[in-house]
């Protein structure tokens, strides 16, 4: 080896070196928001001693964040904008013996001029309120109760698309974001009072959803593309759609007003916010007119129709592309409702924020059965209550997975869904 290249390779090693020490300073293990632009951070211990998986929730300016200590104690959150925040530590999550002794485990917190607040609370020996195991359950119910519902507005929609041409259309994530970014730009942006640009966004969309039949899917469906083909399509439009959207409001996360409204204890350790109430309320209206158009009108009969067999539906006079551009209106208009109050839950806007219960949506079809309306209704219900109640054993980070495992569960044994009708092979 000549000296010119032992020497390129001493300094390369050095560099390496150099790189695996800086990669070695320990990371947050459960850090929440890292893309947001203000950081809240602390350290949990006792007499010296780093507490793990203590939970710490952040709340405030439509902020409603959990995140879990890691192996030194330390955790960290990301916030949107730089504001007074409420910083609530999970006593019950503490070691048993161990309370906060002083100041309280709710504590309010400014972030300054430097974008970065750092705050602890002080842990010792005490005793500590703990809310029984009864209560949390209820309040998981009640919050899981309104996931589901408003994963239903989309489930029912996607489904009713899937129902009548066969399409597993992954663009509906983006319809779900279309709607609270319209709502976003009327209620926000132009400063519309929400009463009026919400159904102004509902209607947005969808036009949004016909526009869409009318100028790529029908076209495409009479050139005799496949399903494949055509699922291959609806992944490109949901990339594009996706990034269209963060050009337009970027990468961070923008709330709407009203997003911020205090909660109040309904009973027991149950605490709702008034949207939380009407969002619910707004989820059962809709889904009961839904049910209704559905059971009783002929455009909903020509629905079922089509869903079970489109050769006999079109053979029966039944025109097969105006039902079919009526569902993408409808699936469209109750995605971008679902948009809203995801927008209200979560809360806040993001531009990616359809394709992170994408999967959710699917599964919730696929629980209840592919291409029945009600199924995928029922089957939402469920895996909003999983989703909400199961981070009562596994930490919030795996929700979704224990949703997902049910689901591979339920299908072990009923492949065809809750509500599906077994089809023959071959």
């Amino acid at each position: 080896m000549t000296r010119s290249l032992r020497a390129l390779l001493l300094v390369f090693l050095a560099l390496l070196g150099a790189l695996l020490m800086l990669t070695a300073t320990p990371a947050y293990a459960d850090e929440v928001g890292a893309d947001e632009p203000y950081k809240i951070s602390g350290n949990v211990q006792n007499e010296g001693v780093p507490l793990e998986d203590v939970v710490i929730k952040v709340s405030g300016n439509g902020v409603n964040l959990e995140v879990e200590t890691d192996a030194e104690g330390r955790w960290r959150v990301g916030v949107p904008e730089r504001d007074t925040y409420t910083v609530t530590l999970e006593e019950n999550t503490l070691p048993e013996g161990i309370a906060v002794i002083e100041g309280g485990n709710v504590q309010e917190v400014e972030i300054g001029p430097g974008g970065r607040v750092t705050m602890n609370f002080f842990i010792g020996q005490g005793e500590r309120n703990v809310t029984s195991f009864f209560d949390q359950l209820v309040s998981r119910i009640f919050n899981g109760l309104n996931f589901g519902l408003m994963l239903g507005l989309a489930a029912v929609g996607a489904s009713l698309v899937f129902g009548t041409t066969g399409l597993s259309n992954f663009a509906h994530a983006e319809m779900v974001t279309f709607g609270a970014v319209m709502a976003l730009l009327f209620g926000s942006t132009i400063g519309m009072p929400m009463l009026a640009a919400i159904p102004l966004a509902v209607i947005i969309s969808g036009v949004f959803g016909w526009a869409m039949d009318a100028g790529l899917w029908r076209p495409l469906r009479h050139k005799g593309l496949g399903l494949v083909q055509l699922m291959i399509v609806s992944i490109g439009l949901s990339l594009t759609l996706r990034y269209i959207f963060q050009y337009f409001i970027g990468g961070g996360t923008l709330q709407l007003p009203g997003s911020a409204s205090e909660k109040f204890t309904l009973f027991g350790a149950v605490s709702l916010s008034w949207i939380d109430i009407a969002s619910m309320g707004v989820s059962v209206v809709v889904l009961v007119v839904f049910a209704f158009w559905l059971l009783k009108t002929r455009m909903g009969k020509a629905t079922r129709a089509i869903s079970d067999n489109p050769s006999l539906a079109a053979a029966s006079g039944i025109d097969v592309d105006r039902v079919v551009r009526w569902v993408w209106i409808i699936s469209a208009a109750m995605a971008g409702l679902a948009g809203v109050l995801y927008a209200y839950f979560r809360p806040g806007i993001k531009w990616d924020m359809g394709a992170q219960i994408l999967l959710l949506v699917f599964a919730s079809i696929t629980l209840g059965g592919l291409g029945t309306a009600f199924g995928a209704l029922l089957g939402s219900i469920i895996v909003g209550l999983l989703v909400e109640v199961s981070t009562l054993w596994i930490p919030s980070d795996l929700k979704y997975v224990g949703a997902l495992g049910i689901l591979i569960v339920i299908l072990l044994f009923r492949p065809q869904g809750l509500l599906g009708r077994k089809e023959r092979i071959g």
